[in-house]
């Protein structure tokens, strides 16, 4: 079953007074690449998270997310009174020696000076990580599913293509005896052209013909072709990430295709050809979001 590397998960909910928000997107890479950004508080778990994602998503280029919403009155900045009230009495004795009005502003300038406000700085408790672990296990199963859903659509794409090609391919062969037989004549009327009928081995020009023929035969391509693209469709059907398998696949159908061209001497499989080149260009676009 194809899977996309698109794709977007979600987890909002409540804890020690806070709200928290997971987000994560994926989108398409050639390796897993993960970019976390979360509060200080969660950064000693960020191996953790780190390494559930790679085992959920396998590959992509995965932007992670943590939100924190406080909903109490708390909050971890608290004035530092003593040095304030320190703070402020210095500024009360130099403007009266200075003959300043003492008012207001003296102590907003106190309020800017520094050691003033303090941070405490918070411990995890393991009961809240335990909820917000348990959520990222539920966004990452949000982004699976949607990148199921992604790849249902990929894969009707990606495998009507293939059966274009092999649809394509059966074409070949009405025009293909049509071929032997053009070539053969054209050689034998260029002989003929070339008056030399009576110094010409009949049997050493039968067996040149016979070998160049060999060499434009192009049912072994046709074959390897028809295997390459069977095996398409039974890796697009097994689970797990098949992506890459899928591409070194389509790599090896191009390469048959572009044979048949090459051999073909003749201008309507040279069409066809080319049509098959068109919807093998679109399976290898669709196959770079493949998982």
């Amino acid at each position: 079953m194809i899977k996309s590397m698109t794709g977007f998960g979600k987890a909002e909910f409540e804890v020690n007074n806070k709200k928290i928000t997971i987000e994560i997107k994926s989108l398409n890479s050639k390796q897993i690449d993960i970019n976390t950004r979360t509060p200080a508080l969660y950064r000693e778990k960020d191996i953790i998270i780190r390494k559930a994602i790679a085992e959920k998503l396998v590959r992509g280029k995965v932007d992670f997310n943590i939100y924190v919403e406080n909903l109490g009155d708390e909050t971890n900045s608290k004035i530092n009174e003593p040095i304030l009230k320190g703070y402020y009495n210095q500024l009360n004795e130099i403007s009266k020696e200075l003959g300043l009005a003492v008012d207001q502003s003296t102590l907003q300038a106190a309020m800017r000076l520094p050691d003033v406000v303090k941070t405490e700085y918070e411990t995890l408790d393991e009961a809240e990580w335990e909820t917000i672990y348990a959520n990222i296990l539920a966004a990452l199963g949000d982004i699976n599913d949607f990148r199921e859903n992604e790849g249902k659509a990929l894969e009707a794409d990606i495998i009507g293509n293939v059966e274009n090609i092999s649809t394509l391919l059966k074409q070949v062969e009405p025009f293909e005896k049509q071929r032997i037989e053009a070539l053969k004549v054209r050689l034998t009327d260029n002989l003929e052209a070339l008056k030399m009928n009576g110094n010409v081995d009949e049997n050493r020009f039968e067996q040149e013909l016979i070998f160049y023929l060999e060499k434009l035969d192009i049912n072994e391509e046709k074959v390897r072709l028809a295997n390459h693209c069977e095996y398409f469709f039974e890796t697009a059907k097994q689970n797990g990430a098949s992506g890459k398998k899928l591409g070194f696949i389509s790599q090896e159908i191009g390469r048959e295709i572009n044979t048949i061209g090459s051999k073909a001497n003749e201008t309507n499989i040279q069409r066809i050809v080319v049509q098959m080149k068109d919807h093998l260009e679109r399976v290898k676009e669709q196959l770079l979001n493949v998982l």
